[in-house]
């Protein structure tokens, strides 16, 4: 592709979910919740109250109406402004009393919705040259929550986001304090990243898609507050991205601490004044996105985080230069102990290998995803299914990094399968109202717990070894033959752990299958596979 339909690609991904987005928010003007997004609340009626994360749309719009770019055939349409402002007003009504919104269910006071929300309106209140006393108003009464309060759990893009928010508000409100608390966000982020092998902490571990959101977020604040501090952090970071960014241009997977694909390409964009990294992990992205690689995350919920950042990487698409290397071009094995990844690149191939998550693993030639292997799961007697893929630090992990063997034992875990029935979700609400309203961190807490970060081990044992070799990759399992199986299965697209950005569709999610094991295996025989990959 040339430079120029390089850049467009950014703008036509945006456009061609615009219609989606339009047909999201309630329009009405004589509506009481006119300029909600959540269709699922306003039209539908099925939930019970308006989800705060859909104000994020807000962005997008404001985005179209003011800049010209090729096919925006929104741009200066009154319509699109009368809407933007709708949604930032609506995402006012829409909010508690100390200005919090929910997310997943009433009175959650969600920091993650609340941190994209507020930025999205704030910055778009900004686009528009706005002067609304009562909007401003609103935007320092989210600044004071986020002032004072916190979260469970350790999701650094979570903080970045907070802090790209808090900017955006001094920046309209002039007040200090906002600025102050941007910068205490900014270095609590910071310190959750590995100093050297340059991964940001989510939850339990690096994460390839969130950390691309994480540099999305602190590039943006760098951008605004001119705080030099992150540029290094950040370049570290972008190396580490390097590794996930896979030759057909797809990106991330199951092998990463909460199982995303998810790519923010507006951050890469902005640091390529600082590494030329960024810019060619960009075009690698854009090369795949092309031909069908990328990954599609386009439920009503979450395609709001792409548009608007798709609509920004056009916008600040950096000059390239035509001799710069193609992405992943050194072979090797880089082991990144901490983190528990292995990343081969020999022969033509591009393995990936989560070890702490029971050595997860994803295959790569230079077309496609050849293999696709995210652990064991299988079914004991008594129909309770087990999972070796959670990221367990309990897990025993040994490299040999010069003859590429990498070799992890665990137990295994019950896999989880909560779902909802009336029952529950009356005694949920019931917990909405009164505790989660008055200690909404202790009820999220619990529910990290249960859905994310716990484990129900058990005794059974398993062992896994991956060969990277020159020519191909090498897995080998065995389990353990007392827990009684009744079938045992290699899964290309298993997850077990609740994670609203993952399980979505990418190529390998289809173009690679699940194995059923022998029944010997199930018997205690080492079940071994040979992935071989032509030059």
């Amino acid at each position: 592709m040339t430079e120029k339909n390089n850049r467009d690609l950014f703008a036509e991904l945006a456009f061609s979910y615009v219609p989606h987005v339009l047909t999201l928010v309630d329009r009405n003007r004589y509506s009481p919740t006119y300029g909600c997004f959540d269709r699922e609340y306003w039209h539908y009626r099925t939930l019970d109250f308006p989800c705060g994360m859909s104000q994020e749309h807000v962005l997008a719009l404001a985005m179209l109406y003011r800049w010209e770019m090729p096919g925006n055939r929104w741009f200066g349409l009154e319509r699109m402004r009368e809407l933007t402002v709708a949604g930032i007003r609506f995402a006012m009504k829409g909010s508690h009393g100390d200005g919090t919104c929910d997310d997943y269910f009433p009175w959650e006071r969600a920091m993650g919705a609340l941190a994209f929300s507020t930025y999205a309106a704030a910055e778009a209140y900004r686009m528009l040259e706005l002067a609304e006393d009562e909007l401003a108003a609103f935007f320092r009464k989210r600044g004071d929550y986020l002032l004072g309060h916190n979260e469970t759990g350790r999701l650094s893009n979570h903080q970045a986001l907070s802090a790209l928010a808090l900017y955006t508000i001094y920046e309209i409100c002039g007040d200090e304090r906002y600025r102050r608390g941007a910068q205490e966000r900014v270095g609590l982020a910071l310190s959750w990243q590995h100093p050297s092998e340059g991964w940001f902490r989510e939850y339990e571990g690096a994460d390839a898609g969130y950390q691309t959101c994480t540099i999305d977020f602190l590039a943006k604040y760098h951008r605004k507050s001119g705080d030099e501090s992150v540029v290094g952090p950040l370049v570290k970071a972008v190396e580490f991205c390097e590794l996930f960014m896979h030759p057909d241009g797809s990106y991330g997977g199951e092998y990463g601490s909460r199982n995303t694909y998810h790519y923010y390409p507006h951050g890469f964009e902005l640091m390529a004044a600082h590494t030329p990294l960024a810019r060619r992990l960009n075009d690698r992205y854009l090369a795949g996105a092309a031909a069908g690689k990328r990954y599609y995350n386009d439920d009503s919920r979450m395609i709001g985080h792409l548009v608007h950042n798709w609509l920004a990487a056009w916008r600040d698409y950096a000059k390239r230069e035509m001799s710069e290397p193609e992405v992943g071009g050194n072979e090797g094995i880089v082991w990144l102990a901490d983190a528990g990844l292995a990343v081969g690149r020999r022969g033509g191939y591009h393995a990936v290998a989560g070890m702490k998550k029971g050595g997860v693993v994803k295959i790569y030639d230079r077309e496609r995803c050849i293999h696709s292997d995210t652990g064991l799961i299988g079914r004991l007697g008594d129909g309770t299914v087990l999972v070796s893929h959670l990221q367990d630090a309990e897990n025993q992990v040994s490299a040999e990094v010069e003859h590429g063997v990498f070799k992890v034992k665990g137990v295994f875990s019950k896999r989880k399968s909560k779902l909802a029935s009336p029952v529950k979700l009356i005694v949920f609400r019931v917990l909405n109202m009164t505790l989660g309203r008055f200690f909404p961190n202790l009820l999220r807490g619990l529910l990290q717990k249960i859905l994310i970060t716990g484990k129900a081990r058990t005794e059974w044992w398993f062992e896994r070894t991956i060969t990277m070799g020159k020519a191909g990759v090498t897995i080998e399992d065995r389990v353990d033959p007392g827990a009684g199986w009744v079938a045992l299965s290699s899964g290309s697209d298993a997850t077990s752990i609740y994670v609203a950005a993952s399980n979505v569709y990418q190529e390998s999610v289809v173009g690679c299958h699940w194995q059923d094991a022998p029944e010997a295996v199930l018997r205690g025989e080492v079940w071994r596979r040979e992935i071989e990959v032509k030059d």
